[in-house]
């Protein structure tokens, strides 16, 4: 078992969200849990507000504030189109509050108890396709985690043509060369202030891990290859996100010709004209199908992580990674659009995927997919990495009569995982509960310890390159095997061929 040293204090301490607690930019307050175990602190500002001429800058340090700032509501949200119900994601999976440009802010959960150890941190990093997302989204409230031992984080970060724009003229004034991954950089600031100020709130910046769901989860990933991410945290956590495929990530030449496209769609022929635009006037009406997220910048990504691990380039932690058996809910095709599919994704390979997958079995092969794409993924780390990789396949559906059909949809294990099942009104059954008590106890281990392994648990074993298992969280919670013999061999196949360059992210 990996264990990290405590940074020791000789005396228990408390923390009382009444009494003023010191940050590097001034005092903050905060309020008690219902239950008064849990200190919480909603909407610190980690960075200045990037508006104005620090639009399509990296993150500034926060301005200091006179006073005591009571630190009791949740900021505004990064700028994002406002959805507040979008199914499966019902009103608790989005965001609550209005949005603004000033939304660099953070949210601290910790124990009010006393202990007599700095607490081991979880900072939580939001999921929502790079294009939308908060930090103040019902079912990551971390009170219940901070009850059991840990210190809980979550933050804004920019997104959309805010987060992610690249352009000619920002790498141009870029000292480094470098436009766009704005929104990664915010992460940075996010967790360099918790090195500089968690102390203060009892926690130990020596045991930070960094985690998240979908874009989190690739952002987590884009973070253990970043360079500038070194000695930020001791474990990663990604949820849906981690497969030898991965997401495909622009040039920054590709990200600077669909920044001059979208500078164009604007009418405008300067940066300086963009940056004097209001916020609404330049996200109405984005040009079709331009997306902004991600890019290989030569700064924070000088490579992808595929890349980084290749050339033993990554912040080396202990991970856990794993996929829901539903992330791929799309709609069942008619045999004729299944088969058209299936030819354009397999190529010579169709034939053999038409044996093991029959039409009307992607999300079997969808599920299938996901596990060998995640354990080739665990084996290429292997080869350049000296930590563990722990893996899982989650399958518990939310109990939901009215929509049976989403199954262990896309997010839906983060519930589970921040033992929130309350904030959710759905039939919960006893397994629920069950499920929700072994998922955050495997986090919570995880983040204390760098293994998800205690007693009481069932064992999760690490990657193990003989064994071609992962660990099912769920109903039941045990290794279980990637696929039959030969549909695991068609997907080793597969991903070691061109076609696999077809191969979706879900």
């Amino acid at each position: 078992m990996a264990i990290w040293l405590l940074a020791g204090v000789s005396a228990a301490a408390t923390l009382n969200p009444s009494k003023p607690v010191a940050t590097r930019t001034g005092l903050v307050t905060g309020t008690l849990s219902g239950d008064r175990q849990v200190a919480v602190y909603r909407g610190i500002p980690f960075a200045a507000p990037p508006v104005g001429p620090l639009r399509w800058r990296p993150p500034q340090p926060a301005r200091k504030w006179k006073g005591v700032l009571k630190a009791d509501h949740f900021s505004q949200n990064c700028v994002q189109p406002l959805v507040h119900n979008l199914l499966p994601w019902t009103p608790e999976f989005m965001l609550r509050n209005g949005v603004s440009e000033d939304c660099l802010y953070l949210n601290i959960w910790a124990s009010s108890r006393p202990h007599a150890q700095p607490l081991p941190v979880y900072v939580y990093i939001y999921g929502g396709a790079f294009t939308g997302g908060a930090g103040d989204v019902s079912i990551y409230n971390g009170e219940h985690l901070a009850r059991r031992g840990i210190i809980v984080i979550t933050f804004n970060y920019r997104v959309g043509v805010l987060g992610f724009l690249a352009d000619q003229e920002l790498t141009r004034e870029s000292p480094h060369h470098s436009s766009g991954n704005y929104g990664l950089l915010d992460q940075l600031a996010a967790l360099r202030w918790v090195q500089q100020n968690i102390a203060a709130f009892g926690g130990d910046p020596k045991r930070v891990t960094v985690g998240g769901q979908s874009a989190g989860a690739i952002s987590v990933s884009l973070l253990v290859a970043s360079p500038l991410a070194k000695g930020l945290f001791r474990g990663a956590v990604a949820e849906s996100g981690s497969g030898i495929a991965g997401i495909p990530l622009k040039t920054l030449a590709q990200g600077e010709k669909t920044g001059e496209q979208f500078v164009h769609s604007k009418g405008v022929h300067s940066l300086a004209e963009l940056r004097k635009m209001s916020w609404q006037k330049l996200t109405a009406e984005p040009p079709k199908g331009m997306r902004f997220g991600p890019i290989v910048d030569g700064w924070f990504a000088p490579r992808t992580p595929v890349e980084a691990f290749e050339h033993g380039k990554q912040n080396d932690v202990p991970t856990i990674t794993g996929w829901n058996r539903d992330d791929h809910f799309g709609k069942t095709a008619n045999a004729g659009a299944f088969h058209k599919r299936v030819r354009n994704r397999y190529g010579s390979l169709a034939a053999e995927f038409l044996k093991l997958y029959p039409a009307n079995s992607s999300k079997q092969a969808s599920r299938d997919r996901n596990r060998v794409s995640m354990y080739l993924w665990a084996q290429a780390r292997a080869r350049t990495a000296k930590t563990p990789a722990y893996t899982y396949f989650f399958t518990r559906a939310i109990p939901w009569p009215q929509h049976p059909e989403f199954g262990a949809f896309h997010t839906g294990e983060v519930p589970y995982i921040f033992d929130n099942l309350y904030r959710l009104p759905r039939p919960w059954q006893p397994v629920d509960h069950k499920v929700a008590r072994i998922f955050s106890s495997f986090l919570i281990d995880f983040v204390k310890t760098g293994d998800p392994n205690a007693a009481g648990l069932p064992h999760w074993p690490a990657y193990d390159p003989a064994a071609k298992a992962t660990m099912e969280i769920g109903a039941q919670c045990k290794p279980i095997p990637l696929a039959s013999p030969a549909r695991e061999q068609f997907w080793v196949k597969y991903f070691h061929s061109p076609q696999s360059k077809n191969a979706p992210f879900l």
